[in-house]
Protein backbone atom coordinates (compact mmCIF):
# COMPACT_ATOMS: atom_id res chain seq x y z
CA UNK A 1 0.00 0.00 0.00
CA UNK A 2 1.79 3.17 -1.47
CA UNK A 3 0.50 6.63 0.15
CA UNK A 4 1.27 9.95 -0.81
CA UNK A 5 3.44 12.44 0.88
CA UNK A 6 3.70 16.20 -0.06
CA UNK A 7 7.02 16.46 -2.46
CA UNK A 8 5.97 13.71 -3.80
CA UNK A 9 5.85 13.70 -8.08
CA UNK A 10 2.86 11.65 -9.18
CA UNK A 11 0.66 10.97 -12.34
CA UNK A 12 -2.73 11.85 -11.80
CA UNK A 13 -5.52 11.02 -13.79
CA UNK A 14 -8.90 13.17 -13.31
CA UNK A 15 -12.44 15.37 -14.23
CA UNK A 16 -13.80 18.09 -12.99
CA UNK A 17 -17.02 19.45 -12.76
CA UNK A 18 -19.83 21.87 -11.14
CA UNK A 19 -21.07 20.46 -8.29
CA UNK A 20 -24.75 22.73 -9.06
CA UNK A 21 -24.90 21.36 -12.60
CA UNK A 22 -22.58 18.87 -13.38
CA UNK A 23 -20.92 20.12 -16.13
CA UNK A 24 -17.72 19.32 -16.68
CA UNK A 25 -14.87 22.26 -17.13
CA UNK A 26 -11.72 19.85 -17.04
CA UNK A 27 -10.49 16.49 -18.04
CA UNK A 28 -7.31 14.17 -18.37
CA UNK A 29 -9.47 12.17 -20.69
CA UNK A 30 -9.98 12.28 -24.50
CA UNK A 31 -12.88 10.60 -24.78
CA UNK A 32 -14.65 12.95 -22.17
CA UNK A 33 -13.44 15.89 -23.12
CA UNK A 34 -15.29 15.09 -26.55
CA UNK A 35 -18.16 14.07 -25.18
CA UNK A 36 -18.47 17.14 -22.77
CA UNK A 37 -17.56 19.82 -25.84
CA UNK A 38 -14.60 20.60 -24.51
CA UNK A 39 -11.95 18.86 -26.38
CA UNK A 40 -9.12 21.01 -27.50
CA UNK A 41 -7.29 19.92 -30.80
CA UNK A 42 -3.97 21.22 -29.60
CA UNK A 43 -4.60 19.72 -26.11
CA UNK A 44 -2.23 17.02 -24.30
CA UNK A 45 -4.39 14.51 -22.24
CA UNK A 46 -3.70 11.27 -20.63
CA UNK A 47 -2.37 11.50 -16.76
CA UNK A 48 -0.67 14.71 -15.44
CA UNK A 49 2.65 14.69 -13.87
CA UNK A 50 2.60 17.00 -10.54
CA UNK A 51 4.39 17.36 -7.56
CA UNK A 52 2.23 16.95 -4.76
CA UNK A 53 2.13 20.41 -2.96
CA UNK A 54 3.36 22.72 -5.46
CA UNK A 55 0.56 24.22 -6.54
CA UNK A 56 -0.01 22.58 -9.98
CA UNK A 57 -3.63 22.31 -9.09
CA UNK A 58 -6.69 23.73 -7.24
CA UNK A 59 -5.43 24.22 -3.44
CA UNK A 60 -8.26 22.02 -2.25
CA UNK A 61 -7.33 19.53 -4.92
CA UNK A 62 -3.77 19.55 -3.87
CA UNK A 63 -4.43 19.01 -0.23
CA UNK A 64 -6.95 16.18 -0.66
CA UNK A 65 -4.37 14.25 -2.63
CA UNK A 66 -2.08 13.76 0.18
CA UNK A 67 -2.48 10.63 2.18
CA UNK A 68 -4.56 9.05 -0.88
CA UNK A 69 -3.17 5.34 -1.88
CA UNK A 70 -1.54 4.78 -5.80
CA UNK A 71 -3.63 2.82 -7.88
CA UNK A 72 -7.54 3.75 -5.99
CA UNK A 73 -10.29 6.30 -7.12
CA UNK A 74 -11.42 9.19 -5.45
CA UNK A 75 -14.19 11.40 -5.32
CA UNK A 76 -13.21 14.78 -3.83
CA UNK A 77 -15.37 17.90 -3.36
CA UNK A 78 -13.72 21.50 -3.09
CA UNK A 79 -15.57 24.53 -1.52
CA UNK A 80 -15.49 27.75 -3.45
CA UNK A 81 -13.00 29.46 -1.27
CA UNK A 82 -10.58 26.44 -2.19
CA UNK A 83 -11.05 26.49 -5.75
CA UNK A 84 -11.93 29.47 -8.11
CA UNK A 85 -12.64 31.82 -5.20
CA UNK A 86 -16.14 33.53 -3.98
CA UNK A 87 -17.59 35.89 -6.04
CA UNK A 88 -16.22 39.51 -5.53
CA UNK A 89 -18.63 42.18 -6.42
CA UNK A 90 -15.89 44.45 -6.75
CA UNK A 91 -14.68 42.56 -9.78
CA UNK A 92 -18.01 43.74 -11.92
CA UNK A 93 -17.49 46.67 -13.57
CA UNK A 94 -19.41 49.13 -15.80
CA UNK A 95 -18.15 50.93 -19.16
CA UNK A 96 -20.05 53.05 -21.54
CA UNK A 97 -21.19 51.52 -24.97
CA UNK A 98 -18.92 53.85 -26.60
CA UNK A 99 -15.59 52.29 -25.32
CA UNK A 100 -16.61 49.41 -27.12
CA UNK A 101 -17.72 50.76 -30.14
CA UNK A 102 -14.52 53.21 -30.65
CA UNK A 103 -12.47 49.39 -30.96
CA UNK A 104 -15.26 48.19 -33.31
CA UNK A 105 -16.47 45.86 -30.61
CA UNK A 106 -20.47 45.52 -30.37
CA UNK A 107 -21.33 43.85 -26.80
CA UNK A 108 -23.86 41.41 -25.58
CA UNK A 109 -24.35 39.40 -22.82
CA UNK A 110 -22.19 36.31 -22.34
CA UNK A 111 -19.95 38.04 -24.67
CA UNK A 112 -15.71 37.34 -23.25
CA UNK A 113 -14.30 40.26 -23.77
CA UNK A 114 -10.37 41.10 -22.90
CA UNK A 115 -8.98 44.41 -20.99
CA UNK A 116 -5.97 45.83 -20.83
CA UNK A 117 -5.60 48.08 -17.64
CA UNK A 118 -3.78 51.57 -16.87
CA UNK A 119 -1.05 49.58 -15.98
CA UNK A 120 -0.95 46.99 -19.12
CA UNK A 121 -2.84 44.69 -17.12
CA UNK A 122 -4.80 42.22 -18.67
CA UNK A 123 -8.72 41.09 -17.74
CA UNK A 124 -10.51 38.53 -19.02
CA UNK A 125 -14.37 38.85 -18.22
CA UNK A 126 -17.87 38.28 -19.33
CA UNK A 127 -20.43 41.02 -20.23
CA UNK A 128 -23.34 40.59 -17.81
CA UNK A 129 -25.89 43.16 -18.96
CA UNK A 130 -25.81 45.99 -22.12
CA UNK A 131 -28.66 48.16 -21.59
CA UNK A 132 -28.90 52.63 -21.45
CA UNK A 133 -25.59 53.13 -23.14
CA UNK A 134 -24.18 51.10 -19.97
CA UNK A 135 -22.03 48.09 -20.45
CA UNK A 136 -21.49 45.87 -17.35
CA UNK A 137 -19.06 43.01 -17.06
CA UNK A 138 -17.87 40.70 -14.62
CA UNK A 139 -14.21 39.76 -14.39
CA UNK A 140 -14.80 37.17 -11.54
CA UNK A 141 -13.96 33.65 -12.76
CA UNK A 142 -16.61 31.79 -14.84
CA UNK A 143 -16.81 29.26 -11.69
CA UNK A 144 -16.03 31.74 -8.84
CA UNK A 145 -18.38 30.73 -6.21
CA UNK A 146 -18.77 27.27 -7.24
CA UNK A 147 -18.45 23.95 -5.56
CA UNK A 148 -16.59 21.49 -7.35
CA UNK A 149 -16.80 17.78 -7.95
CA UNK A 150 -13.39 16.40 -8.75
CA UNK A 151 -13.03 12.34 -9.81
CA UNK A 152 -9.65 11.65 -9.39
CA UNK A 153 -7.25 8.88 -9.60
CA UNK A 154 -3.42 8.35 -8.26
CA UNK A 155 -1.92 6.69 -11.77
CA UNK A 156 1.77 5.88 -10.64
CA UNK A 157 4.17 7.32 -8.23
CA UNK A 158 7.36 8.77 -9.91
CA UNK A 159 10.55 7.16 -7.37
CA UNK A 160 13.81 7.80 -10.31
CA UNK A 161 15.34 11.10 -9.75
CA UNK A 162 15.99 11.57 -13.20
CA UNK A 163 11.65 10.84 -14.28
CA UNK A 164 11.06 13.55 -11.64
CA UNK A 165 12.57 16.01 -13.51
CA UNK A 166 11.14 14.78 -16.85
CA UNK A 167 7.59 14.62 -15.48
CA UNK A 168 8.17 18.81 -14.30
CA UNK A 169 9.35 18.97 -18.34
CA UNK A 170 6.35 17.33 -19.32
CA UNK A 171 3.93 19.25 -17.25
CA UNK A 172 5.10 22.72 -18.33
CA UNK A 173 6.68 22.06 -21.55
CA UNK A 174 4.06 19.11 -22.98
CA UNK A 175 5.40 19.70 -26.41
CA UNK A 176 8.39 19.05 -26.24
CA UNK A 177 10.19 15.65 -25.73
CA UNK A 178 11.52 14.99 -22.15
CA UNK A 179 13.09 12.12 -23.69
CA UNK A 180 15.09 14.24 -25.67
CA UNK A 181 15.90 16.61 -22.65
CA UNK A 182 19.69 15.86 -21.48
CA UNK A 183 19.68 15.49 -17.56
CA UNK A 184 22.03 15.33 -15.25
CA UNK A 185 21.33 14.85 -11.48
CA UNK A 186 23.34 15.47 -8.10
CA UNK A 187 21.78 15.22 -4.92
CA UNK A 188 21.32 19.25 -4.49
CA UNK A 189 22.41 20.11 -7.71
CA UNK A 190 20.48 19.37 -11.36
CA UNK A 191 21.51 20.48 -15.41
CA UNK A 192 19.02 20.49 -17.59
CA UNK A 193 20.06 20.75 -21.13
CA UNK A 194 17.10 21.56 -24.30
CA UNK A 195 20.17 21.68 -26.83
CA UNK A 196 18.86 18.56 -28.57
CA UNK A 197 15.18 19.80 -29.13
CA UNK A 198 16.03 23.33 -29.75
CA UNK A 199 14.57 23.37 -33.19
CA UNK A 200 11.40 22.35 -32.35
CA UNK A 201 10.13 24.49 -29.74
CA UNK A 202 9.39 28.10 -29.94
CA UNK A 203 12.21 30.15 -27.43
CA UNK A 204 10.47 32.15 -26.15
CA UNK A 205 8.10 29.56 -24.58
CA UNK A 206 11.14 27.63 -23.40
CA UNK A 207 12.12 30.83 -21.70
CA UNK A 208 9.02 30.91 -19.85
CA UNK A 209 8.80 26.80 -19.28
CA UNK A 210 12.53 27.54 -17.98
CA UNK A 211 11.21 29.96 -15.25
CA UNK A 212 8.52 27.86 -14.16
CA UNK A 213 11.09 24.55 -14.03
CA UNK A 214 12.99 26.21 -11.52
CA UNK A 215 10.58 26.87 -9.34
CA UNK A 216 9.07 23.41 -9.96
CA UNK A 217 12.67 22.25 -9.30
CA UNK A 218 14.00 24.18 -6.07
CA UNK A 219 10.57 22.91 -4.53
CA UNK A 220 12.05 18.95 -4.93
CA UNK A 221 15.26 20.06 -3.24
CA UNK A 222 17.38 21.09 -5.82
CA UNK A 223 19.73 24.44 -4.99
CA UNK A 224 21.78 24.94 -8.02
CA UNK A 225 20.11 24.37 -11.41
CA UNK A 226 21.41 25.29 -14.69
CA UNK A 227 19.21 25.45 -17.69
CA UNK A 228 21.71 25.07 -21.57
CA UNK A 229 20.87 27.20 -23.05
CA UNK A 230 19.34 29.71 -20.19
CA UNK A 231 16.80 32.25 -20.40
CA UNK A 232 19.25 35.38 -21.10
CA UNK A 233 20.63 33.02 -24.16
CA UNK A 234 16.92 31.99 -25.12
CA UNK A 235 15.86 36.08 -25.51
CA UNK A 236 19.03 37.17 -26.96
CA UNK A 237 17.88 38.86 -30.34
CA UNK A 238 19.20 37.47 -33.06
CA UNK A 239 21.96 39.82 -33.99
CA UNK A 240 23.62 39.63 -30.55
CA UNK A 241 23.45 35.50 -30.94
CA UNK A 242 25.35 35.95 -33.98
CA UNK A 243 27.75 38.28 -32.65
CA UNK A 244 28.35 36.43 -28.97
CA UNK A 245 28.59 32.62 -31.65
CA UNK A 246 31.14 34.60 -33.71
CA UNK A 247 33.00 35.88 -30.35
CA UNK A 248 33.07 32.30 -29.46
CA UNK A 249 34.47 31.14 -32.42
CA UNK A 250 37.36 33.78 -32.36
CA UNK A 251 38.25 32.89 -29.05
CA UNK A 252 38.44 29.24 -29.95
CA UNK A 253 41.12 30.22 -32.36
CA UNK A 254 42.89 32.33 -30.30
CA UNK A 255 43.37 29.40 -28.21
CA UNK A 256 43.79 26.90 -30.62
CA UNK A 257 47.50 29.48 -31.85
CA UNK A 258 49.18 28.64 -29.12
CA UNK A 259 48.62 25.05 -29.37
CA UNK A 260 49.65 25.16 -33.21
CA UNK A 261 52.58 27.88 -32.30
CA UNK A 262 53.18 24.78 -29.28
CA UNK A 263 52.73 21.89 -31.73
CA UNK A 264 54.92 24.04 -34.57
CA UNK A 265 57.82 24.37 -32.11
CA UNK A 266 57.90 20.49 -31.21
CA UNK A 267 58.03 20.02 -35.11
CA UNK A 268 60.94 22.33 -35.37
CA UNK A 269 62.97 20.39 -32.06
CA UNK A 270 61.88 16.96 -33.84
CA UNK A 271 62.96 18.16 -37.11
CA UNK A 272 66.54 19.49 -35.72
CA UNK A 273 66.83 16.30 -33.90
CA UNK A 274 66.57 14.40 -37.34
CA UNK A 275 68.98 16.69 -39.00
CA UNK A 276 71.27 15.80 -36.27
CA UNK A 277 71.74 12.16 -37.26
CA UNK A 278 71.17 13.37 -40.79
CA UNK A 279 74.53 15.05 -40.44
CA UNK A 280 75.95 12.98 -38.37
CA UNK A 281 75.03 10.28 -40.86
CA UNK A 282 76.57 12.29 -44.04
CA UNK A 283 79.33 12.74 -41.58
CA UNK A 284 79.53 8.69 -41.19
CA UNK A 285 79.33 8.79 -44.84
CA UNK A 286 82.36 11.07 -45.17
CA UNK A 287 84.20 8.82 -43.71
CA UNK A 288 83.30 5.76 -45.18
CA UNK A 289 84.36 7.06 -48.29
CA UNK A 290 87.52 8.57 -47.00
CA UNK A 291 88.45 4.69 -45.68
CA UNK A 292 86.82 3.45 -49.19
CA UNK A 293 89.75 4.68 -50.97
CA UNK A 294 92.20 3.69 -48.99
CA UNK A 295 90.71 0.08 -48.88
CA UNK A 296 90.59 0.25 -52.72
CA UNK A 297 94.28 1.66 -52.52
CA UNK A 298 95.58 -1.42 -50.18
CA UNK A 299 93.51 -3.76 -52.64
CA UNK A 300 95.04 -1.76 -55.31
CA UNK A 301 98.44 -2.36 -53.71
CA UNK A 302 97.88 -5.69 -53.44
CA UNK A 303 96.28 -6.62 -56.56
CA UNK A 304 99.53 -5.16 -57.56
CA UNK A 305 101.84 -7.20 -55.56
CA UNK A 306 100.61 -10.83 -57.28
CA UNK A 307 101.32 -8.61 -61.23
CA UNK A 308 105.48 -8.58 -59.90
CA UNK A 309 105.21 -12.31 -58.68
CA UNK A 310 104.20 -12.93 -62.38
CA UNK A 311 106.85 -11.09 -63.79
CA UNK A 312 108.97 -12.73 -61.92
CA UNK A 313 108.10 -15.94 -62.81
CA UNK A 314 108.48 -15.14 -66.26
CA UNK A 315 112.36 -13.96 -66.09
CA UNK A 316 112.65 -17.39 -64.49
CA UNK A 317 110.83 -19.07 -67.34
CA UNK A 318 113.13 -16.84 -70.14
CA UNK A 319 116.54 -18.31 -67.92
CA UNK A 320 115.38 -21.45 -68.10
CA UNK A 321 114.48 -21.01 -72.11
CA UNK A 322 118.13 -19.49 -72.54
CA UNK A 323 119.87 -22.40 -70.42
CA UNK A 324 117.78 -24.93 -72.87
CA UNK A 325 119.16 -23.04 -75.88
CA UNK A 326 122.96 -23.00 -74.77
CA UNK A 327 122.69 -26.81 -73.97
CA UNK A 328 121.36 -27.88 -77.50
CA UNK A 329 124.30 -25.81 -79.34
CA UNK A 330 126.87 -27.70 -77.21
CA UNK A 331 125.65 -31.04 -78.63
CA UNK A 332 125.41 -29.76 -81.59
CA UNK A 333 129.08 -28.88 -81.18
CA UNK A 334 130.13 -32.33 -79.37
CA UNK A 335 128.28 -33.99 -82.24
CA UNK A 336 130.24 -31.54 -85.31
CA UNK A 337 133.37 -32.85 -83.32
CA UNK A 338 132.69 -36.39 -83.34
CA UNK A 339 132.18 -36.06 -86.95
CA UNK A 340 135.52 -34.10 -87.90
CA UNK A 341 137.52 -36.91 -85.93
CA UNK A 342 135.45 -39.79 -87.63
CA UNK A 343 136.79 -38.40 -90.94
CA UNK A 344 140.32 -38.30 -89.88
Amino acid sequence: MVKVEKGDVIKLRYTGKIKETGEIFDTTDEEIAKQAGIYKENGVYGPVPIAVGAGHVLQGLDEALEGLEVGKKYEIEIPPEKGFGKRDRKLIKTFTLGQFRRQGIIPFPGMPVEIETEGGRKLKGRVLTVSGGRVRVDFNHPYAGKHLIYEVEIVEKVEDPIEKVKGMIELRLPRVDANKVIIEVGEKDVVVDFTPVLDEVDRGTLALGEILLESDLKFLGYEEITFKPNVEELLKPPEEEAEAEEEVIEEKVEEAEPAETAEATEETTETTQEEKPAEEKAEDEETNETEEPKEEAGKAEEEEKPKKRTRKSTKGRKTRRTTTKKTTSKKKTKAAEEKEEKSE
